[in-house]
């Protein structure tokens, strides 16, 4: 973070959001509400040091049972919106306006983007961490789909995942469980009580320490020729966009290689009708660019050793290949969201998991 901000000549960075807090602070702080944009904690990065600022309500849990000795807890009122910032202006002793961030509008310089490239390429910490997690993932959706029964609504097979991935410490941002007709004309079957009995999807984003990694899979009480034949065709674009984007080459590269990929399954542009995935990390996607995005900030980054990938080709019809990838020095891949035990697809590599059949 000194860096970023010695380059940009600020007088300091504040991070407020929870992925980048969760990234400077090592995942300090577990959401309280999942869904705020704005963390409880924010952490405060100058010169000569550094600091935590939290509410006055958060402020004696942080001191006793999460931040490490000798970091300053600063509390500030909950009921004062402005009052965080006001803090970090007092601490870095400087006006808001030669202050960077993550984007926030009360500080004068976004270092959101510079913030996010030294973030992508995780610490070896954070690959054991992220490693860990999707061990963790991969146990909740494929114990859920190997429990399926036929004709059970989604929403216990989706209970089944939540237990489990809480169970482990972590929390599930997205979740999707659907089957039969609402796999076939759905990109995202939300869980609705639906009683799936052929064939059923799920899908998790998984998060914990602020690290997310995410995977789908799919499973099938009776043959279903043309899933399978569209999930081939997946599997196939998610190794060329893998190969396309190994280490030393650019995001720009990998997504040339998927909308070729693409082209050769006989479904031209068929990206267009669903998101493609990504960088993960601290965000369930770091960013997420369109191959026809070449004047993207991100288009010519390289793709760095130590980056996690979650690449989400999809077909109508309920095919979509997904899992999460660390990239390795020299275009090696390590697939993380694995626990070994499900069946593969074929013997290529990377290994691509295939249709569970059940019953």
């Amino acid at each position: 973070m000194r860096a970023v901000t010695a380059r940009a000549g600020t007088a300091g960075a504040v991070l407020t959001r929870p992925g980048p807090v969760a990234w400077a602070s090592g995942g300090m702080n577990p959401p309280i509400d999942r869904t705020a944009a704005l963390d409880t904690v924010w952490v405060v990065v100058g010169e000569g040091g550094y600091a935590v600022l939290t509410t006055d309500v958060e402020h004696d849990r942080i001191v006793a049972e999460l931040a490490p000795a000798g970091v300053e807890v600063i509390a500030v009122p909950w009921w004062d919106a402005g009052s965080f910032a006001r803090a970090a202006c007092e601490w870095l002793d400087a006006p808001a306006g030669v202050i960077g961030s993550d984007g926030h509008p009360a500080f004068g310089v976004d270092l959101d983007h510079e913030l996010c490239r030294v973030r992508l390429p995780l610490s070896l910490a954070e690959q054991d961490d992220l490693r860990e997690l999707g061990r963790d993932a991969a146990a909740a959706v494929e114990g859920a789909l190997r429990a399926w029964e036929p004709g059970e609504p989604d929403t216990v097979i989706a209970a089944r995942i939540v237990a489990e991935i809480e169970a482990s410490g972590a929390d599930a941002p997205v979740l999707l469980v659907g089957g039969d007709d609402r796999l076939a004309r759905f990109r995202h079957p939300v869980a609705n009580g639906s009683r799936p009995e052929r064939t059923v999807m799920a899908v998790l984003v998984a998060r914990r320490g602020g690290l997310h990694v995410a995977l789908s899979r799919h499973a099938a009480s009776t043959p279903h020729a043309a899933l399978e034949e569209s999930l081939s065709c997946c599997r196939r674009i998610h190794r060329a966009t893998l190969a396309g984007g190994s280490a030393g080459s650019t995001y720009g590269d990998a997504l040339l290689a998927l909308d070729r990929a693409y082209l050769l399954e006989g479904a031209d542009g068929a990206w267009r009708s669903h998101y493609q995935g990504g960088p993960i990390g601290y965000a369930q996607r770091e960013f997420e660019i369109a191959p026809c995005a070449t004047a993207s900030a991100w288009w010519g980054e390289p793709v760095a050793a130590g980056v996690a990938l979650a690449w989400n080709p999809s077909l109508a019809g309920g095919a979509k290949d997904e899992d999460t990838f660390l990239v390795g020095a020299g275009g090696s891949l390590e697939l993380v969201t694995t626990t070994g035990t499900w069946p593969a697809a074929d013997d290529l590599l990377p290994a691509r998991p295939a249709v569970l059949r059940v019953g």
